[in-house]
């Protein structure tokens, strides 16, 4: 878990953490598992030398979601006097086997004392079931947002965000994410020129902003079939190019505003008028991912007014311009089409609609 030291003198003891007991269960994925353990488990030249203690938290051997199984040699004492405890992971959140009792009571004494208690990607499920989070903010991985949301309603939950800090709770996204977040642990505790030694170390950006955006591509479950809501979710995102009204979308649903809202913030986390807001976004992420149509169009197929009506909401939203994303994302080979597309064919919504009128505005939702 931990290489010899090097030749150069660590830094001394830190002055947030020094013990970190990170909490495994069953059947959870390896890869979100370790990424703790390789932030804070290596030894590096002039950085903190951290106690890890990787801790069984249901008692003997960890099974991986792959059917590897991992010696944890610590059990959840060893949790009671850890300066920061991690949950790495979750097995599935709709898993039958609920986080137990004895790893819920570790966390809320360890909040409770004054720890540091941290959630990486689906770990955040075992912090909200220990009552952690309630009327807090916090995130999970993109694709579980909504699920979050639902099982969880005194949540407050950010679906598109890297990590949220709180101070002595703190949550985060995907694998990356939790990456992410580790290092901000350690730039809040020690500063950033031990946090970018331990990036160089794992070949990582060193930083990336919390509020940056999760590139995502459904924020919200697949609607159930014959659900009305369900129903105007999809219709919605097959016609992203029109003028788009949240009184609109629930008079298309049969219901009152103020049902729709509640229904559909009870589904998905988050309102109409953001919701749509952020499909407009991905749906211009996507165009400029598979065509080389001019930003100018791209922003009034995803039902933007203009270019530069897109251009913040994208920078929000993503964290990058719409030139910088293409560029990242398409490569030096060009647009990654789809079979028999073209420059300008219809491949978003509206079933192939054209440029939507010059008028209709950027995220019009009100």
């Amino acid at each position: 878990m931990a290489h010899p030291a090097q030749t150069s003198p660590a830094a001394p003891p830190p002055a947030g953490f020094s013990t970190v007991a990170v909490l495994l269960f069953d059947e959870i994925p390896l890869f979100e598992a370790s990424v703790p353990i390789a932030v804070f488990g290596e030894r590096r030249a002039g950085t903190p030398e951290f106690e890890v203690r990787a801790v069984s938290a249901e008692g003997g051997p960890v099974r991986t979601d792959a059917g590897l199984t991992l010696a944890a040699p610590y059990g959840l004492a060893a949790a009671e006097d850890a300066d920061l405890v991690i949950v790495p992971t979750w097995r599935h959140p709709l898993s039958s086997r609920p986080p137990s009792p004895e790893a819920l009571d570790v966390l809320r004494r360890a909040h409770a004392r004054g720890a540091t208690v941290v959630s990486l990607c689906l770990g955040t499920f075992v912090l909200a079931a220990a009552g952690l989070l309630d009327g807090r903010p916090a995130t999970t991985h993109w694709r579980y947002t909504g699920l979050l949301a639902s099982m969880h309603p005194r949540v407050e939950v950010r679906p598109d965000v890297l990590y949220v800090d709180e101070g002595d709770i703190l949550t985060s996204a995907g694998s990356t994410g939790g990456i992410d977040l580790c290092l901000h642990l350690v730039r809040r505790s020690y500063g950033t020129r031990v946090a970018n030694t331990i990036a160089r170390s794992l070949v990582t950006p060193p930083h990336r902003a919390g509020g940056q955006a999760q590139y995502i591509d459904h924020p919200v479950p697949a609607p159930a079939a014959g659900d009305p809501l369900g129903d105007v979710l999809d219709w919605a995102l097959r016609h992203l190019d029109r003028e788009l009204t949240v009184d609109a979308l629930a008079a298309r649903a049969l219901m009152s505003r103020r049902t729709f809202d509640r229904r559909f913030r009870r589904a998905t986390g988050t309102t109409p008028a953001q919701w749509l807001l952020h499909q407009r976004v991905l749906h211009a992420q996507r165009l400029l991912e598979t065509t080389d149509e001019p930003v100018e169009r791209i922003a009034r197929r995803a039902g933007f007014a203009s270019a530069v009506a897109l251009r913040p909401h994208f920078r929000r939203q993503v964290g990058v311009s719409p030139a910088a994303y293409r560029a990242a994302f398409c490569g030096p080979s060009g647009p990654d089409r789809a079979p028999g597309t073209g420059t300008g064919a219809g491949t978003g919504s509206g079933g192939g609609a054209g440029t939507p009128p010059a008028e209709t505005a950027a995220g019009a939702v009100a």
